[in-house]
C-alpha cells in the first residue's frame, strides 16, 4: 500500500506510527535483545537508523501500547510494566571545542534530574548519572532502561585535535563507567555509535557490554533488507530498475543479511533518480587525510584484508585504515575465511554510490585540479565509448599534466608506483565503471581490467626513467591474461602503459586487440 509519507531524517517512532509514514517493523528483533542479555553495544555507519531503533525501544520500555498496534511487539510485550528509560544522545551536536562535549551531557543530566527531583550534589557526569539511576529506580519502583545514541561522536568530532578528542574521550570513560557500578539498577542498556573503540580505551571496567556488530543474528537490525524493499516499498518501486536500486544502495554486510542504507532508498524513492544520496551528507576529509597519511595506493582500498580483532582496533592515537573504513560503511566484508578457527575477512566497497564517490573525492585529492579533472571524466568516457585510443593517450598524458608541479613534491604517495596508478585508477572508478585491480588469472595478475560497452579492456603499468621498453604490453601478452575472458566473446584490449619517474608522465602507451 502506497503511503503518504517518506520517513527522511525522521527518528521518533512515535511520529512515524502516529502518522501515515513508511515503517519497516524491527520489533521482533528488539524483542530478542531484550530476552537475551541485559547491556549492548552495536556499531553501524551513519544515517542507517541507530536512532530510530533506540526511540523505538524507548517507546516500548515507556509502555506507549498504540504505537505498537499491528507490529510483531504487540502481543507479546507486558503493557502493564513501565519502566524509567535515561535516554542519552550526542547526534545533534558538534563538539570539535573545548567544554561543548561537557556541557551537552549537563544539559541531558539536568532534565532528568528536575524530572526525578535528583539535586544537582555531584560535580562529575559519572557521579550524577549514578544518583539518576538510583533515584529513578526508587521513584518508579522498576529497573532503569538505559540508551545512549551517538556515543562516540564527541570523540570524532574533534579526532582530528588529539588532546580534545583524548579530554572527551576520558570524559566519556568515566560516564559510561557507571554502568557498571549500576548494574543492579539498571534494567536494560544499548548504545551505538558508528567507531568501535576498544574497550580499554573507552570500556574501561565495562566488560558485561555484549558486542553484537558482528552478530548474525542482528546484521538486519539496522538497514533494509531484499525483502522490506520488496514488501513494504513494493508501492514505490514502479518506475525504477530492481536491479539497478541493488547495484547502486546494497551490499552492507556485517555476517549476515545485506541490507540497504535507508537514507539513500527514501531519497530515491522522493526523487526518482540514482545519485550519490549518502555520500553527499559527509564529505570524508578525514578518511582522505588517513589514506594519503598511510600511503595507500587507491586501487588496493578495492580489496583489504583483515580479522575481527583489527575490525575492532580504535582509539584515538591507534587507528588502522581498514578499521576506520570499515566502521564508517566506505568498506564492508565480501568473504570470510576461517583458517583454524581464526576468521579473516576480505573487505570491498559496498556498492557503487561508495565505489564511485569516494574514488571521485580520492582523485580531487591526487590530482590538485578540480575543474581539469570533471572535464576530464567527462572526455575519458566519450573516448572510450567510441574506442578512440590516439585521443586516450592524449587525454591519459593531460591526466598528469594537469597535476601541478608542486603537488608532486609535497605528495609523499608519488615516491611509489602506487601514485600513478592511484590517479589513472581513480578516474576510472569516479565515473562507476567496472574496474577490477589486480585481476587473477592462471598465469598471474593483471593490474587493471575494464568491462565497458561490451568490450574487455587490459591495462599493465610499469615505472621507467626516461625510456619507454614496451614491457607493459609484452607481459599482457607473455602472460595470456586475455584467455580468461575469451568466453564472453567480446573485443579485447591489450593496452601497455609506462610512466616516466623523470618525466613525471605517460611516456609509453601501446595498444593491441586480441
Amino acid at each position: 500500500m502506497k503511503r503518504l509519507n517518506l520517513p527522511i531524517g525522521i527518528q521518533s517512532f512515535a511520529k512515524i506510527r502516529s502518522e501515515d509514514y513508511y515503517y519497516v517493523d524491527k520489533t521482533a528483533v528488539a524483542l530478542e535483545l531484550i530476552n537475551g542479555p541485559s547491556h549492548y553495544f552495536l556499531s553501524r555507519p551513519r544515517r542507517f537508523g541507530k536512532s530510530l531503533f533506540l526511540d523505538t525501544l524507548k517507546e516500548l520500555f515507556e509502555g506507549n501500547q498504540p504505537l505498537f498496534k499491528g507490529l510483531a511487539a504487540h502481543d507479546q510485550w507486558d503493557w502493564s510494566v513501565e519502566y524509567p528509560v535515561l535516554r542519552f544522545t550526542f547526534s545533534g551536536g558538534h563538539y570539535a571545542k573545548a567544554g561543548q562535549a561537557e556541557q551537552a551531557l549537563f544539559e541531558q543530566l539536568d532534565a532528568y534530574e528536575q524530572r526525578y527531583s535528583v539535586p544537582t550534589v555531584y560535580n562529575t557526569a559519572s557521579g550524577r548519572l549514578n544518583a539518576l539511576i538510583v533515584q529513578a529506580e526508587k521513584q518508579t519502583g522498576q529497573q532503569v532502561v538505559i540508551l545512549i545514541d551517538e556515543y562516540d561522536k564527541p570523540i570524532l568530532d574533534a579526532i582530528q585535535d588529539k588532546a580534545l578528542s583524548r579530554q572527551n574521550r576520558d570524559l566519556l570513560r568515566g560516564f559510561y563507567g557507571t554502568l557498571k557500578d549500576a548494574d543492579a539498577h539498571i534494567k536494560f542498556t544499548f548504545l551505538t555509535g558508528v567507531s568501535k573503540f576498544s574497550k580499554v580505551s573507552l570500556f574501561s571496567g565495562l566488560n558485561n557490554l555484549y558486542d553484537i556488530t558482528l552478530d548474525q543474528q542482528y546484521s538486519s537490525l539496522c538497514g533494509y533488507t531484499d525483502h522490506d524493499i520488496d514488501t513494504v516499498f513494493a508501492a514505490e518501486l514502479e518506475g525504477l530498475d530492481r536491479d539497478e536500486i541493488r547495484e547502486w544502495y546494497n551490499g552492507y554486510n556485517w555476517l549476515g543479511e545485506g541490507v540497504y542504507n535507508p537514507f539513500d532508498i527514501l531519497q530515491l524513492f522522493k526523487k526518482r533518480e540514482f545519485k550519490n544520496y549518502w555520500f553527499e551528507t559527509g564529505t570524508p576529509t578525514f578518511l582522505i587525510d588517513l589514506i594519503s597519511k598511510k600511503q595507500v595506493a587507491t586501487p588496493n582500498l578495492a580489496r583489504r584484508n583483515t580479522d575481527a580483532e583489527l575490525l575492532s582496533t580504535f582509539d584515538v592515537d591507534d587507528m588502522p585504515l581498514e578499521a576506520v573504513m570499515f566502521q564508517t560503511g566506505y568498506l564492508t566484508i565480501k568473504e570470510t575465511t576461517n583458517l583454524g578457527g581464526n576468521y579473516f575477512y576480505q573487505l570491498g566497497y559496498p556498492n557503487r554510490e561508495v565505489y564511485q564517490s569516494l574514488n571521485n573525492s580520492l582523485l580531487q585529492y591526487l590530482v590538485h585540479a578540480p575543474e581539469a579533472q570533471v572535464g576530464q571524466r567527462i572526455r575519458l568516457y566519450e573516448l572510450l565509448l567510441k574506442n578512440d585510443f590516439d585521443e586516450l593517450k592524449v587525454l591519459f598524458h593531460a591526466f598528469f599534466a594537469s597535476i601541478p608541479h608542486h603537488w608532486y613534491t609535497s605528495n609523499t604517495i608519488q615516491a611509489f608506483e602506487g601514485f600513478y596508478a592511484s590517479v589513472f585508477y581513480s578516474y576510472f572508478a569516479a565515473l562507476g565503471l567496472d574496474v577490477t585491480v589486480e585481476d587473477c588469472t592462471n598465469h598471474g595478475r593483471l593490474d587493471m581490467t575494464l568491462k565497458f560497452n561490451q568490450q574487455v579492456y587490459f591495462f599493465e603499468f610499469k615505472v621507467v626513467e626516461l625510456v619507454p621498453k614496451g614491457k607493459a604490453l609484452q607481459q599482457i601478452k607473455d602472460k595470456q591474461y586475455a584467455d580468461k575472458y575469451r568466453a564472453l566473446n567480446q573485443p579485447i584490449h591489450l593496452i601497455g602503459v609506462e610512466f616516466s619517474k623523470g618525466d613525471r608522465n605517460i611516456v609509453g602507451f601501446e595498444v593491441e586487440q586480441s
